[in-house]
């Protein structure tokens, strides 16, 4: 297996001034990464964005590191048009990078006036579909493939995902399979990844601590899941996530790309990354 790591499991070293966002290529390849993949990229001010894509990818080339992926967010559902022309120069941006793959969201889900109104995710999906196709087939011109990741609640769990994957139908547009995310949706992770492993382009690795709903949670670090049961992010390999098994649907079905750690636990982010990657090192030997 190849190995990268989410600009996003640093996030707390950055917002705390102890590296800057390009100072994060170096501490990925010092840590024995192969690759790293932005989750945003945040441009100085008064920096062209292209420009700033440019010279990351520059970094990494020094350091002789691939940017493996760029993660953005949308909201397909409201200004759509406007956010189409937005989510192309974000494939701009991820050209700029040298990333091969864009994941994007789908959407947050309806505004709470219009859930009343009885709309949900079948209502969605066409629009939906629509916008990841209008896209997907602009990135194709720059060789570049779109995804959909089990991220953020409305369009989470694996039968949303194959939905809006099916919807597409295009060669060009698959999965990022985050193997932790699911539980967010309260889906068993290794079924859940069963479901999406076929479409999978790209793969996050990612562990949570749970808690029933129905028991004590403590104040600091949880968070609710769509289902109302509670989770923490912990180290890969220490909390509920069937890791191994997970990866190993992934390989049985044909997965060969790179796995990418995203760690967004208490610990600190250091100790958290380089213990998880250990983490799935070992788990390789396993497989």
């Amino acid at each position: 297996m190849k190995y990268s790591v989410s600009s996003y499991s640093y996030s707390k070293l950055v917002s705390s001034g102890e590296y800057t966002e390009i100072q994060l290529i170096g501490l990925a390849k010092e840590m024995g990464f192969d690759g790293i993949e932005f989750a945003e990229i945040h441009t100085p001010e008064g920096a062209d964005k292209l420009e700033y894509a440019a010279s990351l990818r520059a970094e990494t080339e020094k350091h002789e590191i691939e940017i493996v992926a760029y993660c953005i967010g949308a909201n397909l559902l409201y200004d759509t048009e406007k956010e189409i022309e937005r989510l192309r120069y974000e494939v701009d941006v991820c050209a700029a990078l040298g990333a091969p793959v864009m994941r994007h969201d789908a959407s947050g889900g309806y505004r709470n006036e219009d859930q009343k109104k009885g709309l949900g995710f079948n209502n969605a999906l066409p629009v939906i579909v629509s916008g990841y196709k209008a896209v997907t087939e602009y990135a194709k011109t720059k060789g570049i493939k779109t995804c959909i990741e089990n991220h953020g609640f409305f369009a989470q769990d694996s039968e949303r995902v194959t939905a809006i994957i099916n919807g597409v139908a295009d060669e060009n547009f698959g999965a990022l399979v985050d193997i932790g995310n699911f539980m967010c949706a309260d889906e068993d992770p290794a079924v859940a990844v069963g479901n999406v492993a076929p479409y999978a382009f790209h793969v996050h690795a990612k562990d949570f601590h749970l808690k029933k709903g129905n028991s004590f949670v403590p104040s600091d670090g949880f968070f609710m899941t769509r289902g109302g049961n509670f989770l923490r992010g912990a180290i890969i390999g220490h909390g509920e996530v069937p890791v191994i098994q997970c990866l190993r649907i992934l390989k049985n079905a044909g997965y060969n790309g790179y796995i990418t750690v995203e760690f967004e636990g208490m610990e600190d982010a250091r100790t958290g990354v380089k213990c998880g990657l250990n983490t799935l090192k070992r788990a390789d030997e396993l497989l």
